[in-house]
C-alpha cells in the first residue's frame, strides 16, 4: 500500500494517520466490532454511506456493523491521501474483492489531540462502493428485462414494470412462496394468474417475480433462507413484509409497480416501511385466480407504486367499476377524514406526530375499539387455523424446512382446534359489525403501522403493535391505502386510510389529494 498526496503542495501524511487506516482495514476483515466502533467518531453526526443508504451518527453506524455478518474479504490496491491540515485528512482507497471487482472506500479522518488510542485518528464521514450485484437473491427470485413482455402497445400502463410477489402464478415459472423447499416439488405454471395477466394486457410487463416470507406468514421480511431485501429509504433496518422483494424493488427504482397481497398487513407495513403509497383491496374486489393462498378469508391483492398518480392508474385496471353510493353525502374530500385519536395514541410517538401533521384539519372521531386486543387474538387464531388448512398436509412432516419464526407460526397453526376457530370467528363476526358500522360512510385515518421499520433485531417486539391496527380493515374487509409521510427523524411512516368495502376507487382519488 503505497499512499499517493493530491493538492497543489505536497504535504506531509500526518503523524499516526496511515497506522489508524492499517487498524481499521484489519479490524474490517477480522469482524473487530469494538475496534471498528473505536476507530469511528462517537457523535451524532458521524456519517457513513453505501449504495443501501446513509446511516447518520456513530449509534446507527454501530448498530448496521452489529447486524451485517461482516464485510466482504477483500484487499487495498491503493491509497490516496489529500492532507486538509495536521489534524484532518482525505484518504481515497482502491479494493479489490476476493470475489472479483473493485470497490472504492473514501474517509475523511480528523484527529483528537486528547485521545491515545490510535493516535487519535478517527473517521467522522465514510463512503463505500462496491461493484453492483447482477442480480439481487434477496430481491429477485427471477429477473428479466422484462421477463414477462407485454403485446399491448398503447395501453394504460404501457411502459410501466411489475415486480410480481412469488405467490402469484406466472406462465412458464413455478410459484415458490419464499420457500426453496416448496419451489422445489411445485410444478410449472400453465398461464398467469388473473391480476399478472391483466396488468400485461393493460400494457405493462413483468419485471421479475421478488421475493416474499415463507407462505407469506410474517410483516418483517426476513426470510430465512434468502436474507431480507435492503430498505433503501431506511438502511439498515427491515423492509417490511411479506411483499418485501416488490416494495424495494418498486422504493430502488428496479420496477414501478410492485404488485403483492395483503392479509394482515403485508402491503401496508412495507409501504409504510419504504416511503411508497399502497392499497390492501376490498375483499374480494381484485380476483385471487391463480394466487397460491395464506387465509382465504383475509387474503387480498394489492400493490405499491411511488406516486399515488400510478397507484390509481393500476386500480383503473383491476379494480371493477364502482357502486353508485348509496348515500348522496359520501365525498373524497379531505374534510370528510376522521381521524381516530385511539388508534393513532397505539403508536409510537414519532408515528403519531407525523399522522397529526399530516391531518391538521381532520375531524377527531371517538371510537376506542376496547375489544381491539381480543379482536387481533381471534384473527391471529382464525388465520392460523386457515393457513393450516391451505398448507398443513404439505408442512406436516416438512415443518423443519422453514425458518424460525415462521416456523413457530406454522406450529401454532397446527395447534389450533375447530372450537377455538369457531370461537374466533364468532368474535370476529361481532368485531366486523362494529367496524362496520363505525366506517359507515367515513374514511378513517390512523397509522398504517405502530412505528418505523425497527431494526431486524427489534421486528419480533413491534409485530403485535402494529397488528392492533393492521387487524381492523382485514376483519371487516375493508380498502386500505397506505400513504407516505415522515417522522421528525425524517424517517418513512405511513398514514392509513379506510372506508367501507368497495370504495376503493374513493381512497384512490383521496391519496392524489395528499400527493399535491
Amino acid at each position: 500500500m503505497t499512499p499517493r498526496h493530491a493538492g497543489a503542495q505536497l504535504k506531509p501524511v500526518p503523524h499516526g494517520l496511515l497506522q489508524a487506516f492499517r487498524a481499521y482495514e484489519s479490524a474490517l476483515m477480522s469482524e473487530d466490532v469494538a475496534a471498528l466502533d473505536a476507530l469511528f467518531a462517537d457523535s451524532p453526526t458521524t456519517l457513513r454511506g453505501d449504495a443501501a443508504g446513509l446511516l447518520v451518527g456513530h449509534e446507527q453506524i454501530s448498530a448496521f456493523r452489529g447486524s451485517r455478518g461482516g464485510a466482504p474479504k477483500r484487499r487495498i490496491v491503493q491509497t490516496h491521501v489529500q492532507v486538509i491540515d495536521d489534524d484532518h485528512a482525505l484518504i481515497v482507497a482502491v479494493t479489490e474483492l476476493d470475489r472479483g471487482g473493485r470497490g472504492l472506500q473514501t474517509q475523511l479522518w480528523a484527529r483528537d489531540p486528547v485521545r491515545i488510542e490510535y493516535g487519535g485518528w478517527q473517521v467522522t464521514a465514510a463512503h463505500v462502493s462496491a461493484p453492483a450485484p447482477a442480480f439481487d437473491a434477496r430481491i429477485w427470485r427471477v429477473v428479466g428485462d422484462p421477463l414477462v413482455s407485454s403485446h399491448t402497445a398503447d395501453g394504460a400502463l404501457s411502459g410501466e414494470t411489475v415486480a410480481v410477489k412469488d405467490l402469484f402464478a406466472v406462465a412458464g415459472f413455478a410459484v415458490g412462496a419464499g420457500s426453496p423447499a416448496w419451489l422445489e416439488q411445485a410444478p410449472t405454471e400453465p398461464s398467469h394468474a388473473a391480476a399478472v395477466a391483466a396488468l400485461l394486457d393493460a400494457g405493462a410487463s413483468v419485471r421479475g417475480i421478488a421475493r416474499t416470507e415463507e407462505f407469506a406468514y410474517s410483516l418483517s421480511g426476513l426470510n430465512a433462507h434468502y436474507g431480507a431485501p435492503p430498505n433503501p429509504k431506511a438502511p439498515g433496518r427491515i423492509p417490511g413484509g411479506s411483499s418485501s422483494g416488490s416494495a424495494t424493488s418498486v422504493a430502488l427504482g428496479q420496477a414501478s409497480i410492485g404488485l403483492g397481497t395483503d392479509t394482515g398487513g403485508s402491503i401496508r407495513v412495507p409501504a409504510a416501511y419504504q416511503g411508497l403509497y399502497g392499497i390492501r383491496t376490498s375483499h374480494g374486489a381484485v380476483s385471487r385466480e391463480g394466487l397460491l393462498p395464506l387465509a382465504k378469508a383475509f387474503d387480498t391483492v394489492g400493490w405499491m407504486t411511488r406516486s399515488a398518480f400510478l397507484l390509481q392508474a393500476v386500480g383503473d385496471v383491476l379494480l371493477p367499476d364502482a357502486p353508485a353510493s348509496s348515500s348522496p353525502n359520501v365525498r373524497t374530500a379531505l374534510d370528510e377524514v376522521h381521524l381516530v385519536p385511539s388508534l393513532v395514541g397505539l403508536a409510537a410517538e414519532d408515528i403519531a406526530t407525523a399522522v397529526n401533521e399530516a391531518l391538521p384539519e381532520a375531524k377527531p372521531l371517538a371510537w376506542e375499539a376496547a375489544r381491539l386486543d381480543e379482536w387481533r387474538q381471534a384473527f391471529v387464531i382464525g388465520q392460523a387455523y386457515q393457513a393450516w388448512q391451505a398448507h398443513g398436509a404439505w408442512l406436516e412432516t416438512r415443518l423443519d424446512t422453514l425458518g424460525e419464526a415462521v416456523r413457530g407460526r406454522f406450529e401454532m397453526a397446527r395447534s389450533v382446534t375447530r372450537e377455538q376457530a369457531a370461537e374466533a370467528r364468532e368474535v370476529l363476526a361481532q368485531a366486523r359489525t362494529e367496524i362496520l358500522d363505525v366506517v359507515g360512510d367515513r374514511i378513517l385515518a390512523y397509522p398504517s403501522a405502530s412505528s418505523v421499520a425497527p431494526t431486524a433485531a427489534d421486528a419480533a417486539g413491534v409485530r403485535d403493535d402494529t397488528m392492533r391496527l393492521t387487524c381492523i380493515a382485514g376483519i371487516a374487509g375493508l380498502p386500505a391505502v397506505s400513504i407516505p409521510v415522515r417522522t421528525p427523524g425524517n424517517l418513512p411512516a405511513g398514514l392509513c386510510l379506510v372506508a367501507a368495502p368497495g370504495r376503493d376507487r374513493d381512497l384512490l382519488a383521496l391519496a392524489q389529494s395528499f400527493a399535491g
